[in-house]
């Protein structure tokens, strides 16, 4: 009878929450106790009334609550009529829920046994629930027998990881939660005006899933907070103690759906896959993961699907801002970081970054360097871009570098003139400086030099960068002596050069474009470097050209970046 009367109730009770189809919102009510009580998830109940997605709730709304099946198993599940007890403690990804859940505990008796549980619960608390729905439900867990005595017999459960690590996370940015070798947690820090909805659309997870990993988040979300966001892939777990673990961060775009930057990305990773299968072709094992580090805005949440605990090398991202986020996700580990693009005095303070792209002051410096040794009281032109920002920097120094230096900034090639002898009243030559990259300025510079080399001998002329019209009139150049900085520019006459052009046309059917050969090249001189785990930093002083670049490293200053000094110099010689 006292069967028959407890199955009965049970039925009658979920009879009564199934009818319950509606629920009118009262003052202090928040989508999370809503889908409590009616034994919903958050999800369900945005599902069934997606207007509350924004997570505001009005008083006298009235809200779809259908479907809260989950309460029979709450009515129907162990009683607390057993005398025997046992404790578990909560572990990350537990809530309330989940607990009355898994141990077939109603919620009502849950709270009986244990009367603070909403008070302070946090990871590690002891959790009574009857001791045979622990030994039933608990999962391979180990029986420890209690310290003390209890009124009735108590057994201690414990799970088989008890150990727990916490490394603090950086405000302001993703970091990394250990709790164990093998549990592992990207975290968050909330920022002020962040929402439990901006925050769940920032990482792509679920309302559930950010509560069952943060309980405390059912008593509001608060600035400061740590919270863990996900599991870091499990499938990112090195296979092979010797293999490279290395992070490729690409802005494909796919997750923003933007397109900006995808075209550029795709082209980088042809020419990095090229060279990863070459060195793995080699015997250099490598673990490879591929990341959409997304756009600017995006890019902290694509740190979660990094651990930085199991990383060798990151080659990525592309944007200076991001670069920083990386630093500061990574600055306890000190991973070498490898920046293809971003070059700017900002990034000079971080030990582990690996600067790719020469600047413009180190060509601008050379480009000084090489007017002394042939000055000898010419006027000197310097063509310009809008900015100008290079020109000033060449006309400073070379002010300093020679005597009685005579140096004019113009904006078109047009208005460089021979210097006129005042004592003779004869044209002179002068030195002429093209500071612009603009194929356009280039060809109006070259067309120039040539027509004044016709004039009068001894016409002197520098570029900080390699144009187009430059390879095309070399021998009217050569007229005027043109030396000019080159970078990235494949020499079609080499061995390597040949066999890596024919493996890549091999396997994408065309020749490299801009940024393939960029993403070759910086893959193939890390994997040369890093020939051996931790060994990048201790060969970073080799000298090496790849396909199209040369990489010559030299600190910025002590404990600073490694910042890319290499370029090619071309003499056109009469």
């Amino acid at each position: 009878m006292i069967k028959r009367f407890f199955l009965l109730s049970g039925l009658c009770m979920f009879l009564s929450v199934s009818a319950q189809k509606t629920h009118t919102v009262i003052k202090g009510d928040n989508p999370y106790n809503i889908s409590k009580k009616y034994g919903i998830t958050i999800d369900e109940l945005q599902k069934l009334n997606p207007k509350i997605k924004d997570g505001k709730l009005a008083i006298g709304d009235v809200l779809n609550v259908k479907g809260g099946s989950a309460a029979v198993v709450k009515v129907t599940s162990a009683s607390v009529s057993s005398s025997k007890t046992g404790k578990i403690y909560l572990q990350p990804k537990q809530t309330i829920y989940g607990i009355t859940k898994q141990y077939r505990i109603s919620e009502a008796d849950l709270r009986k046994l244990n009367p603070e549980l909403d008070s302070h619960m946090k990871i590690g608390d002891e959790i009574t629930l009857p001791i045979d729905s622990i030994k039933k439900y608990g999962g391979n867990l180990a029986t420890v027998a209690p310290a003390k005595p209890t009124e009735a017999p108590v057994e201690t459960v414990l799970p088989s990881n008890t150990k727990t690590k916490v490394d603090s996370g950086n405000e302001k940015s993703t970091t990394v939660h250990t709790s164990s070798s093998q549990d592992e947690y990207a975290t968050y820090t909330v920022e002020q005006g962040d929402t439990v909805f901006s925050i769940v659309n920032k990482f792509g997870i679920t309302i559930d899933e950010l509560i069952a990993l943060n309980p405390d988040l059912s008593r509001g979300l608060k600035t400061g907070m740590v919270l863990k966001i996900k599991k870091l892939d499990a499938a990112y777990t090195k296979k092979s103690g010797d293999a490279l673990s290395i992070v490729l961060m690409l802005p494909f775009g796919y997750s923003t759906n933007e397109t900006q930057y995808r075209s550029m990305a795709v082209d980088f990773l042809t020419g990095a896959k090229l060279a990863i299968e070459r060195n793995a072709a080699n015997g250099q094992k490598l673990d490879i993961k591929i990341v959409d580090s997304g756009n600017e805005a995006s890019f902290k949440s694509s740190l979660t699907q990094i651990n930085p605990n199991n990383t060798d090398l990151i080659v990525g991202p592309f944007f200076k801002s991001n670069v920083i986020d990386l630093l500061d996700f990574t600055k306890n580990q000190k991973i070498p970081v490898v920046a293809p693009f971003a070059n700017s005095p900002e990034l000079y303070n971080y030990s582990n970054l690996i600067i790719v792209e020469t600047n413009d002051q180190t060509y601008s410096d050379k480009i000084v360097e090489e007017v002394k040794a042939v000055y000898s009281d010419q006027k000197i032109y310097i063509v310009a871009d809008s900015k100008r920002e290079n020109a000033n920097y060449i006309k400073a120094n070379l002010e300093k570098a020679v005597k009685n230096a005579n140096v004019a900034i113009v904006s078109s090639a047009a208005d460089i003139q021979l210097d006129q002898n005042m004592m003779t009243g004869q044209s002179a030559p002068v030195i002429a400086i093209l500071a612009s990259d603009n194929d356009n300025v280039g060809e109006a510079f070259s067309s120039r030099m040539i027509a004044l080399s016709k004039e009068v001998q001894g016409m002197k002329a520098f570029s900080l960068y390699s144009v187009p019209s430059f390879e095309k009139k070399v021998d009217e150049l050569s007229q005027a002596s043109l030396v000019y900085l080159m970078d990235r520019k494949i020499n079609t006459d080499g061995s390597f050069e040949k066999e890596i052009l024919a493996a890549y046309k091999a396997k994408y059917c065309k020749t490299p474009g801009k940024y393939a050969v960029i993403g070759f090249d910086v893959m193939n001189d890390m994997l040369a470097r890093e020939n051996k785990k931790g060994e990048i930093f201790k060969q970073m002083n080799k000298v090496q050209t790849q396909l199209a670049t040369k990489f010559e490293f030299v600190k910025s200053k002590t404990n600073g970046a490694y910042v890319n000094t290499g370029f090619r110099v071309i003499r056109l010689v009469p």
